[in-house]
This record gives structure tokens, C-alpha cells and sequence, in this order.
């Protein structure tokens, strides 16, 4: 047996479906002390790996005051107490490292357009 078959973790129910190029809202719960808070992080996701299983996480990059901040997030965490997608992205790559290297308009996404409905 396989040990990925014997760790089967169960969807978040807190979590849409997203891809890479999203911008995407994340409330992750964070520990200090005794206390517990939740913090969003919003930025546009770069990269997703391993696919659905138990290991697989997603990297979301936003700059702050000019400096580039990337959060690497585990997809089936508890701490993550929501994902909210905010724009749909339209990539043509699956990892958009290219993203570190620019600034400004040139690191723009352009929005995913939904289909039109057909007319007949």
C-alpha cells in the first residue's frame, strides 16, 4: 500500500477553487501566546503544487512599500480559515516566477473574461 493512499486528508469546505494568476484573499489564523487572531493576505497566486494530495501548498506574492513578499500556504491547512478568490486571472504558465523580475504595469494580469452566452 501506497502512503499516500493511507493519508487521506479531507477537502476544506473553507476553500474555492483557484488557479495560478488569481488573486486571492487569505484569512490564516495566527498564534500569539495565549491568543489567536485571524490575518488576510491578498496577492496573486504564483504557483500551486503537488495537485490536490496531502503536501500540496500554493505560493501568493504581493508587494508591500515596493518589496516583493512571498507566503508559502499548505492547500489543506486548519489554520486557514478561508480563501476567497477576489479576480480571476488569464495566464498561459502554471508557475509565474517571471512575476519577481518586474515592476509596476508590467507585472499586470489580465482579468479571465466569463464565456459568452452563445445566442441561437
Amino acid at each position: 500500500m501506497e502512503a499516500s493512499m493511507l493519508v487521506r486528508t479531507p477537502p476544506n469546505e473553507k476553500i474555492e477553487s483557484f488557479g495560478p494568476g488569481d488573486t486571492v484573499r487569505v484569512n490564516f489564523r495566527i498564534r500569539e501566546g495565549d491568543r489567536e487572531r485571524v490575518q488576510a493576505f491578498q496577492g496573486v497566486v504564483i504557483r500551486l503544487q503537488n495537485g490536490s494530495g496531502s503536501a500540496s501548498n500554493f505560493t501568493v506574492r504581493r508587494i508591500t512599500a515596493g518589496i516583493g513578499i512571498e507566503r508559502i500556504f499548505p492547500l489543506h491547512s486548519p489554520l486557514i480559515d478561508s480563501l476567497e478568490v477576489v479576480r480571476r486571472g488569464s495566464v498561459r504558465r502554471a508557475k509565474l516566477y517571471y512575476l519577481r523580475g518586474l515592476q509596476g504595469r508590467a507585472a499586470r494580469i489580465k482579468e479571465k473574461t466569463p464565456p459568452r452566452p452563445s445566442r441561437g
